[in-house]
């Protein structure tokens, strides 16, 4: 379920300025992934950038169709 800890990841991100300023404070992806498993999201790297690739072609999908509309 690595997808949906990183999509509970974003949503709590954006509500929550103490977190965001947690994770901003990565030096790295490496170090990000490990702050936001302390903070108990759990996901590894290679979840991370899987699950952010898809939820930005999906992103991107959508905005495209948008355009053409």
């Amino acid at each position: 379920m690595s997808k949906q800890e990183v999509i509970r990841l974003f949503r709590n991100a954006q509500t929550n300025p103490n977190l965001r300023k947690i994770l901003n404070s990565a030096s790295n992806l490496e170090a990000f992934v490990q702050m936001a498993q302390q903070q108990g999201y759990n996901f590894t790297l290679e979840e991370w950038q899987k699950a952010t690739g898809l939820l930005t072609e999906n992103l991107e999908s959508k905005v495209y169709e948008n355009q053409g509309s």
